[in-house]
């Protein structure tokens, strides 16, 4: 395909965010997840498999639009059919995706995810390397970022360079610009040559983060084993002394908070699940819709637990249905659910 031709198609993709004052513009990857028709078990058990978009920073993006905020995506993906038909799908999720690019030499890449009988999930990666890895700095679109409120992130862009170095160019351009850094490490540990290697990247881009978000899981991996309800443990090997948010996923039990002032817990909003894929991210996105909204919400307790548990409700939502992007929530949704809660 000439360049005259993927212009034109670029042309076709991209939509103008809606709120440059409240732009959340999420970084790293997107790609296709292929889930199996069946739940309950094993990827070589599975009969057949269903494609679906992925990537934790695009179901952010995705999320954060969903609600009725303003959302940008910035990554790489391949000129391919699936890279397309990627970034269609942010465009009528009225996400910005300007900032998106297409490689030429290297496919979208490729997950199969499942969610086992005994409540593990599965994945087997197809990215060696995919286009995501394969992000130049010279690509950035570093208007876009500028305009950010909150500029978030995962670690997966952390593992291979190029992308590496350009994840950390886009960080201290937002930065720069006075963006919000956020950062939901997102632990994908087959994704990774080692555990040393995961747990070094991760911490390596640590203390940058203005609000972070992990879970049990990560709390135990990253410090070594420790007891992640341990309020001890996380205030002093996880909060930094320039965090404004640490916030600890607890999936259905809700979620705890620790800032500079204060530490609390919100309780979950209980649902019948279906598939918990992707709720982290609709969590992600709740809290970020509403801190793009009101960043005083950092500094007043009453404020932030209304903003956590409205969080929770995006995650409980989101579980109640298949996959992560068709599942997430709208600000309607969110509000019926927590009104029928109340009552």
């Amino acid at each position: 395909m000439g360049e005259d031709a993927i212009s034109g198609n670029l042309k076709n993709l991209t939509i103008d965010t809606r709120d440059s004052e409240t732009l959340v513009v999420c970084f790293g990857e997107m790609l296709i997840d292929f889930v199996p028709t069946v739940g309950g078990v094993s990827l070589a058990e599975a009969p057949a498999f269903k494609k679906a978009p992925g990537g934790a920073p695009a179901n952010v993006a995705v999320g954060v639009s969903r609600l009725g905020g303003s959302s940008a995506f910035i990554g790489k993906v391949g000129d391919d059919e699936f890279g397309r038909m990627l970034a269609d799908i942010l465009r009528l999720n009225n996400v910005d995706n300007s900032g998106m690019r297409f490689d030429h030499n290297a496919r979208t890449a490729l997950a199969f995810v499942t969610l086992r009988g005994d409540g593990e999930r599965e994945f087997l990666f197809f990215r060696h390397p995919s286009a995501d890895m394969l992000l130049l700095e010279s690509e950035l679109d570093k208007n876009l970022i500028q305009k950010a409120k909150i500029f978030h992130y995962g670690s997966i862009s952390l593992i291979e360079e190029p992308c590496r170095s350009t994840q950390l160019v886009a960080m201290k351009i937002a930065k720069a610009a006075g963006s919000l850094l956020s950062y939901d490490p997102n632990l994908r540990l087959p994704l990774w040559p080692s555990e040393e290697a995961a747990r070094k990247e991760i911490m390596s881009i640590w203390n940058l983060a203005d609000v972070i978000k992990i879970s049990e899981d990560e709390i135990t991996f990253l410090t070594g084993g420790d007891d992640p309800y341990d309020d001890d443990v996380v205030l002093q090997k996880l909060f930094h002394p320039n965090l404004k948010l640490l916030v600890v996923s607890e999936g259905p039990n809700g979620c705890r908070y620790y800032t500079q002032e204060f530490k609390g817990r919100v309780g979950g909003v209980k649902v019948k699940p279906v598939d918990t894929t992707g709720a982290g991210d609709a969590f992600v996105s709740g809290l970020l819709n509403s801190l793009a909204s009101d960043l005083t919400l950092l500094k007043d307790e009453k404020k932030l637990r209304e903003a956590l548990l409205f969080a929770n409700a995006c995650g409980a939502i989101t579980v109640t249905e298949r996959g992560a992007i068709p599942a997430m929530p709208s600000m309607d949704a969110v509000q019926d659910l927590l009104s029928s809660t109340r009552s």
